[in-house]
């Protein structure tokens, strides 16, 4: 492998902010940038081949921070934002049977009245329309692979990933070094347990006093539907069946226009049960009588996979470091019982944005904007997450009944009285400690696909579009392959062969001896290896720019 000093010298590129990730973070905190100050220099760098390409969401919008973002948005015409909620179910289900939960015992924040159904993609497409407007540079295919440090120690930008390096580690033939991004302040909003925010938060200690991060695995597809199963603005989210009591997670149906329906499956990943396969869970939840005749002579159109926030207010880590902060999901943003966190995203975007362009005003460069953090708990992020921050831990200690019950009476105290009576709970473990060994459990007899309703994940994978040049490093890093062999298969029996939603590990027999296969190839980029693993032995980073999955309309 070649050595850091062998290789070229990077060229650079300096602006007043350097923003990691074409999300609705980082493209919010793009557009108000160049609104408080036209003169400031913006670049967002997005690894995906084009902006939307990677993003996959629901997605129900509470479309609060786009009002404030951009008060005139209704009044134009090409907006993404053409369905409105018309109606809300929740339902509890059984294995045959459903319980519909009537409207009125739900907490009003629950509601989703105002609300919207869209592709998030394509809401992220139109946001970096008005970014461009207003003379933002955006930079799709470029993978933010490393963070730069002043010699204190400080943020001073990223840097984009070599691209044409070989499978041996090697620069290849058409070997280009990455480019230097340089900037007063560098905001990073690249998503759900981002490589780089993963780096930061372990060398600035940003997670000191808070609680585990938690996460879920969310898995979608998109359907065209026969128009005798639409209607058009129904929301309908359902918990129970095909999961245990014991087993948090939860399911979705989104009726947009064209005759088009988003069906998702979420399961908390502090599950147990190492057997447990969320894919295979979320095939079995879609032959429930009560959802299974929406898709009668349905096609399937889109599949994806990411992971999800779910830790909540208690979670969220120190927003500010020195040079930048953390925005969006990469922030922890999300309110669980919801199922929202664009809202929360682009007012982060929009909070550190109006306080970097007060400091790069003011003179300031490369230091610690502590504002961000000292303002945002009693902003609308924070009450927003602050009313709901008990129903993650009451889930996780009292199984799906019990603790989503004590949740909605917890919810009604916060909304009604301003407070909880059970003060703000903790989460304890991390998902990855919450696996326990394989000898507790049997294991979990699943269905075989039929093609129609149900598949299997490679066909699956097929339908994200994802692709990655193979004859390059893995992206993927196994840390300790001895160990991988010793704990994950002799202690948990594999476990990565199951909760990755893409097919991408295997163990497999090789003259005599079980060898971990990684096809990165298939990988959607959802995170969850990063996550679940018991020995944090995966590590997770950028592929080279502008590859993975390419989801339309997700």
């Amino acid at each position: 492998m070649v050595e850091q000093a062998e290789l070229p010298e990077r060229e650079s590129m300096e602006f007043d902010v350097v923003i990691v990730g074409a999300g609705p973070a980082g493209l919010s905190a793009a557009i108000r940038l160049k609104q408080v100050n036209p003169d400031l220099s913006v670049v967002v760098l997005e690894k995906a081949a084009e902006v939307g390409a990677h993003i996959l969401s629901g997605a129900v919008v509470d479309p609060s921070g786009i009002d404030t973002l951009l008060p005139g948005w209704r009044d134009e015409a090409d907006h993404p934002f053409k369905v409105p909620v018309t109606e809300d179910r929740f339902l509890v289900l059984g294995k045959k049977a459903a319980l519909r939960i009537p409207n009125f015992l739900v907490p009003p924040l629950m509601s989703n009245h105002g609300n919207f159904i869209v592709s998030l993609g394509n809401v992220c497409r139109w946001l970096a329309t008005k970014a461009e407007a207003l003379g933002v540079e955006i930079y799709p295919g470029f993978a933010a692979a490393e963070v730069l440090y002043n010699e204190a120690g400080a943020v001073i930008g990223v840097a984009t990933g070599d691209m044409g390096v070989e499978r041996n580690g090697e620069p290849g033939p058409n070997y280009t070094r990455g480019m230097a991004l340089l900037g007063k302040y560098v905001l990073i909003g690249e998503g759900v347990r981002g490589s780089l925010a993963k780096q930061l938060i372990a060398r600035f200690d940003l997670d000191k006093d808070r609680e585990p991060a938690k996460f879920g695995l969310g898995l979608k597809e998109l359907w065209q539907v026969k128009p005798e199963h639409h209607k058009q603005g129904l929301v309908q989210h359902s918990f129970g069946w095909p999961l245990d009591m014991k087993t948090g997670g939860g399911s979705f149906l989104y009726h947009l226009d064209d005759n088009t329906v988003a069906v998702g499956f979420v399961v908390h990943l502090n599950y147990k049960n190492p057997y447990l396969h969320p894919f295979e869970e979320f095939q079995r939840f879609k032959t429930h009588p009560a959802i299974a005749k929406t898709f009668e002579g349905a096609t399937r159109l889109s599949y994806g996979a990411r992971a999800i926030t779910e830790g909540g207010y208690q979670s969220v880590p120190k927003l500010s470091f020195p040079g930048g902060a953390l925005i969006g999901c990469s922030a922890g943003l999300v309110n669980l019982p919801r199922i929202k966190g664009s809202h929360n995203a682009v007012l982060s975007g929009m909070l550190a944005a109006e306080h970097l362009a007060a400091a790069i005003t003011a003179g300031r460069a490369n230091d610690d904007v502590t504002s961000i953090e000292d303002s945002w708990r009693e902003g609308p992020i924070g009450k927003d997450l602050k009313q709901v921050r008990n129903v993650k831990p009451l889930w996780s200690k009292f199984g799906t009944i019990l603790g989503v019950g004590i949740g909605g009476v917890d919810m009604w105290f916060n909304q009604l009285l301003g407070f909880s009576p059970l003060g703000t709970l903790k989460h304890g473990k991390s998902d990855a400690q919450s696996l326990e060994p394989a000898a507790g459990f049997s294991k979990i007899e699943y269905p075989k696909p039929d093609g129609v309703l149900t598949f299997d994940r490679l066909s699956s994978v097929f339908l994200s579009n994802t692709n990655h040049a193979e004859n390059q490093p893995s992206h993927l890093q196994l840390i300790d392959p001895e160990l991988q062999r010793s704990s994950e298969l002799a202690i948990f029996e594999g476990p990565s062969t199951r909760y990755c939603p893409a097919g991408v590990y295997e163990w497999v027999e090789r003259e005599n001896v079980q060898t971990y296969v990684i096809n990165a190839q298939n990988c959607v980029h959802c995170k969850t290896c990063d996550i679940k693993d018991p020995n944090q032995n995966i590590n997770w980073v950028p592929p080279q720019g502008g590859e993975g999955p390419v989801y339309a309309n997700m």
